[in-house]
């Protein structure tokens, strides 16, 4: 081997090797590249070719380039746009790289030259070579026409071994790492065996693939054109001997295998996989099947998760999420206890009834990451197909499962938790009633079996663990009503609404807005006037959309103002929520004849509502003003027959309701009232308009009214409750029949209200009228 060292310009290159004699077209991009052409331009048009380890590498170093490169004759240089240079080179000879010089701006190399090294191998063992060489040659091109023809003849008239070598691996269009291996072999021996090892792999692969090709071709019927290509895949794997599945039929009875479901289940499905094997691969029908195939191979029929049955765990879960609430969280816990020591047990339909807001949807998605189950949510507001609930045949175009099988394929287990969200939203039409269809979901009985439409096969569901939300029972068909649990979810109390605000809102507002609670904080006293003053509501969305509004304006105001930190109080609070948007209603100061104040329930909490009664003289006309509904306006008209009854002992001349009119209304005329519960409120103030008796301005009451004056039990009393704490009422009078559900409220809500339980109307003339 002989060296002679010389210092030239050197170029990486990526992706491509360059072997001596080889004539190359290649563009130059990079500037190091660029400025090592322009030298060798000067010069003798030299230039060192060396191929990078790492074709991304953009700059590489010494270590990243090959040891053995090509010099080449720079023969054409053509510069295209956007500092593009296009060059044409030809490999000289082999060279070897020592190190690299710091010349910028370009690659300077110090080059030894190379020379093969064939000493060792006599002119005989060369002849013989060469001549395996050209044998090999020949018989690639009988497998292979087009080389046959354009490549081979050239090559066959080489005579010289080491230059044939070369000029197979260039002329061949082998891979550049193949080539630098080539390159790398000084030893005449080493290249020999290189070339001949993938020569001879090229040719077999070469037989391979015609054989392969006519094998395909006698498979292939004249009418089966559309087939080629699986059938030539099928072949091809049959010849490498994989397993791997041949067509989807061969993937579908492979999943069928591994599923977990009972017998009747995988023999349906079995058969419905012979039936798409037996199917022409286009049709619309085979593509109906194998729809059909992928969901229900993707059930989870008999997959479950393992439940999470620490009660301890739980608890800490429901009370880390949210605050109050204790009757829901008393009865998950109950459900939990006696799910552990069952071991089984058909799970509860549980419904959460309560006003927007309150967090029933938050309280499913708690219990099931308490519970450690699957969480899946259906939303039920506006659904009115039953379709949706059952699917569609599978025989009609389009056609998919229903909401519940899909959200079991979703969950991945068959014992997730069920969100039936809006369960009082869904509807009717022609197309069905999609509350009946829920019937047979929600019956713990049936739902062992439930059928969805486009499945057709028995799906259990009785270890879903159901929980629906709902806004009212009203529209909730009773047979539906009747098959599930009802746990009312309430509005807040202030107190409640403050530490759920400063336990869980503030945060989330603050983080969602990007501040930390060292540059932004809210007083206690301003979360309480924000609450009182800003929302009127029976939930909390309201208000965390009041506590974001607050967080915005204060990152803002962070930003453009520099400041260290931001205080919000109950002081600046309008600066960020402008005017208080909530007044609340106090009681009259003075006692005064036909004004009584009742109580009432709202969607958003309770509220007061003032009776105003006059009487004037008239032909015995009854008016109603204030939007009342039929309900309400008939509970008036009975509260004025009992007036009239009751006239006599007030010595009230018997033909005054004949020369005098009476006119009962109830401010906030915008608003609409329905009910029965102002039963009584209305008779006291006809009766102290008509008998002039002044009505306590303190006092509060709920109730129905009949015909003989009995006070019949109402509703929403927590929400009337605090309706009146709200505006400094001292008595409330509440049916005797609602007692239990007073005693089943906190402390907390009745503070200081004087509760007095009435049977009949004479107790409440008693308590509402001024003594005389």
């Amino acid at each position: 081997m002989v060296h002679k060292t010389i210092t030239m310009p050197v170029i990486a290159l990526r992706g491509m090797t360059v072997l001596p004699k080889m004539m190359l077209h290649f563009d130059i991009s990079r500037p190091k590249s660029a400025a090592a052409v322009e030298k060798a331009m000067v010069g003798d048009q030299k230039v060192c070719l060396v191929t990078q380890r790492d074709s991304e590498e953009e700059n590489p170093d010494f270590g990243g380039l090959h040891s053995i490169g090509t010099i080449a004759v720079i023969k054409q240089l053509v510069k295209m746009p956007g500092n593009v240079i296009r060059v044409m080179v030809e490999g000289l000879e082999r060279a070897e790289l020592l190190a690299l010089e710091n010349e910028e701006p370009m690659l300077v190399g110090e080059i030894d030259t190379v020379f093969e090294f064939d000493e060792m191998i006599d002119d005989v063992t060369k002849q013989a070579m060469l001549q395996i060489v050209q044998d090999k040659l020949s018989e690639y091109g009988k497998e292979n026409q087009r080389l046959a023809k354009e490549v081979i003849p050239g090559l066959l008239i080489l005579t010289d071994l080491g230059e044939l070598l070369d000029q197979i691996a260039v002329q061949l269009s082998w891979d550049y790492q193949v080539r630098q291996q080539v390159l790398e072999s000084i030893m005449l021996d080493e290249r020999y065996a290189l070339v001949m090892k993938h020569l001879l792999t090229e040719i077999e692969v070469t037989k391979v693939k015609r054989e392969l090709q006519s094998q395909v071709k006698e498979r292939i019927d004249k009418n089966q054109k559309d087939y080629i290509l699986r059938e030539q895949l099928k072949v091809i794997r049959e010849e490498l001997g994989e397993d791997n599945p041949l067509t989807d039929a061969d993937e579908y009875n492979k999943r069928l295998k591994s599923l977990k479901a009972d017998k009747e289940i995988k023999d349906k499905i079995q058969k419905e996989i012979e039936r798409f094997k037996a199917m022409p691969g286009g049709s619309q029908e085979a593509n109906v099947v194998r729809m059909y195939l992928e969901t229900v191979l993707e059930l989870p029929w008999k997959k479950v998760s393992k439940d999470n049955n620490s009660i301890s765990h739980a608890e800490d879960i429901l009370n880390e999420d949210h605050y109050g609430l204790e009757k829901v969280k008393e009865r998950i816990l109950e459900y939990l206890a006696v799910r552990t020591l069952t071991k089984k047990g058909t799970s509860p339909i549980v419904c959460l009834v309560g006003p927007p807001g309150t967090g029933k949807t938050s309280i499913a998605r708690s219990v099931a990451k308490a519970l450690n189950k699957e969480y899946v949510r259906i939303s039920l507001g506006g659904v009115r197909d039953e379709a949706e609930i059952r699917g569609h045949r599978k025989t009609y175009v389009g056609a998919m499962p229903g909401r519940i099988a899909e959200a079991i394929r979703q969950a991945g287990v068959s014992n997730p938790l069920m969100l039936l969200d809006e369960i009082d939203k869904v509807s009717r039409d022609y197309k069905g009633d999609t509350s009946s269809a829920l019937l047979e979901v929600l019956d713990s009985e049936q739902n062992v079996k439930f059928r969805d439409h486009y499945i057709e096969l028995p799906i259990d569901l009785s270890n879903v663990l159901f929980i629906a939300t709902a806004n009212t029972t009203t529209t909730i068909p009773g047979p539906l009503l009747d098959r599930m649990e009802l746990i009312e979810v309430t509005s807040y109390t202030e107190n409640e609404k403050f530490h759920i605000a400063k336990n869980y809102l503030v945060r989330k507002q603050r983080e969602k807005n990007g501040l930390t609670e060292s540059q932004v904080t809210i007083t206690d006293k301003a979360l309480e006037k924000i609450i009182h003053n800003y929302t009127r509501e029976a939930g909390v969305r309201t208000l965390e959309r009041r506590i974001g509004a607050v967080y915005r304006k204060a990152a803002r105001q962070f930003l453009e103002n520099k400041k260290e930190a931001i205080e919000i109080t109950d002081l600046n609070l309008e600066t960020y929520l402008g005017k208080e948007k909530v007044t609340f209603e106090d009681v009259n100061e003075d006692d005064e004849v036909g004004i009584v104040r009742g109580l009432a329930w709202t969607s958003v909490g309770g509220s007061t509502l003032q009776i105003e009664v006059n009487v004037m003289p008239g032909k015995g006309n009854l008016s109603l003003t204030g939007q009342m509904g039929d309900v309400m306006k008939e509970s008036a008209r009975t509260a004025l027959s009992y007036v009239r009854s009751v006239c006599p002992d007030y010595k009230v001349a018997d033909n005054y309701f004949e020369k005098h009119d009476i006119h009962l209304h109830i401010p906030e005329g915008a608003v609409p009232k329905d009910g029965p519960s102002a039963g009584i409120t209305m008779a006291t103030a006809m009766l102290s308009a008509v008998i002039n008796r002044k009505v306590k301005a303190k006092v509060a009451m709920t109730g129905e009214i009949t015909l003989r004056g009995r006070v019949l039990p109402i509703g929403g009393l927590k929400e009337k409750i605090l309706a009146a704490r709200m505006a400094h009422v001292e008595t409330v009078l509440v049916p005797f029949k609602n007692k239990p559900d007073i005693l089943e409220l906190s402390d907390e809500i009745i503070g200081n209200l004087t509760i007095v339980y009435v049977k009949h109307m004479s107790e409440v003339l008693q308590e509402a009228f001024l003594q005389e």
